[in-house]
């Protein structure tokens, strides 16, 4: 692979219809009806602009990969007939939204019926997957269906922080998504700033997809002020007045504070609750479910129905997930029935380490089974009669397990966690998902995952599926290996550790992350934290990166200096394991198709990067222990000699950083992230490296110091 400039992913990112996906030599089997230039896609005259759309798509995908030249018409009453896909509306097709029927055969070519305009763009996408996986235009004869069984699958831009250009909005369409989420301050204004939210709104329909408000609207209102109802109307209300378009809002508790009067609570905005300097540790409002937010939720509902009655409402319940069940399930019994709950799969899921409690503090990968709070939130909110529940799945590949990569291919886990909420889809009153928050997306076999798993009720040979997704982009002769490696790196997730301060840390922005020698050496007596480097426009930045790395305690949480040697050997079994998948991809590059080498090569480029994600996990974990211990001496010869040992892990870490220079160089989508911008490109790695010499003549000094 040749070096790339920065954002060149974009450009990759951007070719949703990949070229030359056709394998000449594979021939039709009986029961396969071949595509070939001459053929017709008709649709009736009059048709909505998504139904021209999914025809004139389909027209240039099999162009462009598969080499099949077919045109495209408009007709009165369309009927169908030999060497002619048809596309039909048909009112008798009783299918969920975005639902299709299928008919192939050899006399009278090919029907695609949906009730709707979504069920044709949602088949003639199909079609596309079904081509790519057989790597040829064939159709099977006969008659198929396909019956989503969620409603919504929403995503956040995989291209920028709510960035939505015409072909961002296309690769979602493609990856299986029908929704966006836009974090919205006010009318017009996205998190980032003007913004045409209309204009959004209308490029979004066209591409068969909806478009959710994440609230970030300012609205610190008590539901009993006298003014109460007037106030809510003039935030809620107005904005689905300016924008009518909004299928939805997305209220989540950290960004919706209010003047709780629940003692149990501070009352005030998290970043007020000080008085004359003193912390008032009780939660804030956003963290706690208070007695008084019911009357909040219900103040909003309002408002927004006044307007627009069918926009749907969603609470996001995950701030205090963590509070004892029967709380919350008082408090889910007191919600508008009418509202949407939305809860999160893995967070705050307990894990035992040898004997300690290590749950799981953010989005991740490594819970392969649900939570308690996941269940016991459904249990409750289906007993409270919630009709809606909506996941926070992050189904499209990605958590913060590893923060500025663009998927995490534990494609087996991925494919459990499918299963497991397939289960809750068709028992309880799960029916969307949440997909991806702001660090994106990247169309990846989670993808391919997601779209056959939830397509209908009945089985599907997953093993099959996978194999066939590996031969597909690696080629017939290393796709077992390939599975392989994707079932290796799934198993090592198990032996993930992923604390506060490790996915606000290491974890985040990987070997680019400081190492902070913690004797403070001052003359102006001033913090050890350092500004982690980023962009100017970046929406958070640095902001979200903890570089003085140290054990963000919880109280559900044993305390860090018990934790970390018991991390530090799971996180030993995850490199070996790790690394040895990588060796065996890396053995697998011979034999791949030649048109398939650079998946291959950046599958591989990849993992490589992952595992100096996980060797500086565990290199500042070392190094936390290591500046403890030294600090803790009271003799002179025990500190030189643990002196020593910092000096040997920073020339460790510093080979790591080395490593992973040649990784982000080749592929400029690793070490960037859509809120924070790059946090681990070639400048970052420098940047590391010079940080890393500085910590080294700090512990040079306090070498000097010592032998005073």
């Amino acid at each position: 692979m040749e070096q790339e400039k920065k954002y060149d992913f974009l450009k990759r990112m951007a070719v949703v219809h990949q070229p030359n996906r056709r394998d000449d030599g594979l021939l039709p089997e009986p029961d396969e009806v071949v595509l070939e230039s001459g053929w017709r896609i008709v649709y009736e005259v009059g048709a909505s602009p998504l139904v021209v759309r999914a025809a004139y798509d389909f027209q240039d995908y099999l162009s462009v990969s598969m080499g099949v030249e077919v045109s495209v018409i408009a007709e009165e009453c369309p009927v169908s007939q030999a060497k002619t896909l048809l596309l039909r509306i048909d009112s008798g097709v009783e299918l969920p939204r975005g639902g299709f029927r299928c008919q192939v055969s050899q006399g009278k070519g090919v029907v695609l019926a949906a009730c709707d305009e979504r069920g044709i763009w949602a088949g003639t996408l199909h079609w596309e997957d079904v081509m790519n996986l057989r790597e040829a235009p064939y159709l099977k004869l006969g008659e198929s269906e396909r019956r989503p069984l969620v409603r919504m699958r929403s995503v956040h831009s995989g291209c920028g922080f709510d960035d939505f250009p015409d072909w961002q909005l296309n690769a979602i369409a493609h990856g299986g998504f029908t929704a966006i989420d836009l974090f919205v301050r006010a009318p017009n204004q996205s998190a980032v700033g003007d913004c045409d939210i209309n204009d959004l709104i209308d490029r979004a329909n066209s591409f068969g997809l909806d478009v959710m408000l994440y609230s970030y609207l300012s609205s610190y209102k008590h539901p009993d002020d006298a003014d109460a109802e007037e106030f809510f109307d003039s935030v809620y209300g107005e904005i689905f007045r300016r924008h009518p378009g909004f299928a939805g809002i997305h209220l989540v508790g950290e960004s919706l504070e209010f003047p709780s009067k629940d003692p149990h609570t501070s009352g005030q905005r998290w970043n007020e609750s000080v008085r004359d300097g003193i912390p008032d540790t009780r939660p804030s409002p956003g963290w706690y479910p208070c007695y008084d937010y019911p009357d909040y939720i219900k103040r909003i509902v309002e408002a927004v129905h006044k307007v627009k009655p069918e926009a749907e409402v969603i609470l996001n319940t995950y701030n205090w997930g963590w509070a004892p069940a029967e709380l919350r399930e008082e408090f889910l019994r007191r919600l508008p029935k009418e509202i949407t709950i939305q809860t999160t799969y893995d967070i705050f899921k307990f894990n035992d380490v040898e004997g300690l409690s290590c749950p799981t503090m953010d989005y991740s990968i490594s819970a392969a089974d649900p939570g308690y709070y996941f269940t016991s939130e459904v249990e409750a909110a289906k007993a409270a009669g919630v009709q809606h529940i909506r996941v926070t799945s992050n189904l499209a590949g990605m958590t913060w397990d590893f923060g500025c990569v663009p998927y995490v291919p534990v494609f087996q886990r991925w494919r459990h966690r499918m299963e497991v909420l397939k289960e809750y889809v068709q028992k309880s009153p799960v029916d969307s998902f949440y997909d991806n928050h702001h660090y994106g997306w990247w169309p990846c076999v989670c993808n391919d995952l997601e779209k056959e798993i939830f397509a209908s009720d009945g089985a599907v040979d997953l093993d099959e599926f996978l194999y066939r997704c590996a031969v597909r982009d690696y080629g017939r002769q290393a796709a077992e290996t390939v599975v392989k490696v994707w079932g290796q790196w799934s198993d090592a997730m198990d032996f993930y550790v992923g604390s506060n301060e490790d996915q606000y840390g290491p974890w985040r922005v990987g070997p680019a992350y400081p190492f902070i020698f913690q004797p403070n050496i001052s003359r102006t007596m001033s913090a050890k934290e350092i500004s982690f480097p980023t962009s100017d426009n970046a929406i958070f930045g640095g902001r979200i990166v903890k570089t003085f790395y140290t054990p963000y305690e919880n109280i559900n949480q044993s305390p860090g200096p018990l934790r970390y040697p018991r991390e530090l050997r799971k996180l030993s079994k995850m490199e070996t394991q790790w690394r040895e998948a990588n060796d065996l991809l890396e053995s697998a590059l011979p034999l791949m198709d030649e048109r398939k080498r650079e998946n291959g090569e950046r599958l591989l480029n990849l993992g490589k990067f992952m595992l100096c994600f996980i060797r500086t996990t565990m290199n500042i974990k070392a190094w936390w222990l290591l500046n403890m211990k030294l600090q803790n001496q009271t003799e002179r010869e025990p500190m030189l000699g643990i002196l020593d040992e910092i000096e040997a892990l920073a020339q460790k870490e510093i080979a790591n950083v080395k490593s992973a220079m040649p990784l982000v160089a080749q592929d400029s989508r690793l070490g960037w992230e859509p809120s924070m911008e790059y946090v681990c490109d070639p400048w970052h790695l420098e940047w590391k490296l010079r940080q890393m010499e500085s910590a080294l003549r700090e512990v040079d000094a306090y070498r000097k110091m010592v032998r005073l």
